[in-house]
């Protein structure tokens, strides 16, 4: 199990990095670190987490995190392609705080939240953004500062309900990024609060009230978003009846699940299924 602070090699010489991430999944589990981070989904679907979020992904978005906002994606076990990303990763205070960057700095402090920029707003930078890996490190600084100028002017939205600015205790991740790879592996099926508890060496008790303090809600409110944000992805990826995906992301009860996709999506699952294939 890798830790939750995830070491980034920048040092004195060096204050940003930039690369292009090409593997079967996106490996990384809940983590957080102490450098601003730019990601672009280039290919992969699947389920990403920021702060107390939880919510699909698919290509063509841009996200923007605040230093120390846990966070990670999870591909979707269904999914064959290879994960792509472009990520851009840089050190706090490498843009100074004048007048003239107070729009960059704004942009930042929402980041705390992370956020999601509309995808027409961003067409014309992703070409710019997917160049970065390629320059100079004086050309890096240069373009990410005016990326993020740019950026700064287009429409997004926030995704975490709380803010990240402090450290996470690194205990508090390692937990977390159990309980994250646990629910991966076990959503389609009933699961016991005394599983997790003793995942994670803690009291049932101490377990609920670690998880809501963590992420703002219980342990199952989140589990049953999970498995919506998973049913989702199905709807449109696969054959399944909504019965049979139903069932497959754990839900015991039919009606209860067309009540919390309703709540997620405003929209019953079928119409949800047409709405969206129609305009693939």
């Amino acid at each position: 199990m890798k830790p939750i602070l995830e070491p980034i090699p920048l040092g004195s010489l060096r204050s940003i990095q930039s690369f292009c991430f090409t593997k079967p999944n996106f490996e990384t589990p809940w983590h957080f670190h102490p450098q601003h981070e730019l990601t672009y989904i280039e290919q992969s679907v699947g389920t990403k987490f920021i702060g107390d979020y939880v919510g699909s992904y698919e290509p063509g978005e841009l996200v923007l995190l605040r230093s120390n906002l846990p966070h990670c994606w999870r591909n979707s076990v269904h999914e064959t392609d290879l994960a792509i990303s472009y990520v851009v990763q840089w050190n706090v205070g490498i843009y100074p705080e004048i007048h003239e960057l107070k729009a960059i700095h704004q942009l930042l402090k929402t980041a705390s939240k992370g956020i999601i920029f509309e995808k027409a707003d961003v067409s014309e930078l992703i070409p710019l953004f997917k160049k970065l890996p390629e320059l100079t490190a004086p050309e890096q600084y240069t373009q990410l500062l005016s990326l993020l100028q740019r950026l700064a002017d287009c429409h997004f939205k926030s995704l975490s309900e709380a803010s990240f600015i402090d450290n996470l205790p690194s205990e508090y991740g390692s937990r977390m990024a159990k309980i994250h790879d646990f629910v991966a592996e076990n959503y389609g099926r009933k699961i016991y609060l005394r599983e997790l508890s003793e995942l994670i060496n803690m009291s049932e008790q101490s377990f609920s009230r670690f998880f809501t303090k963590m992420m703002g809600r219980s342990f199952f409110t989140f589990l049953n978003e999970y498995r919506v944000n998973i049913a989702a992805r199905l709807l449109l990826d696969s054959d399944y009846s909504i019965a049979q995906i139903s069932y497959s992301c754990g839900f015991e009860s039919l009606p209860f699940f067309h009540k919390k996709f309703h709540q997620a999506y405003q929209l019953t699952p079928a119409r949800y299924r047409k709405q969206h294939l129609a305009i693939r």
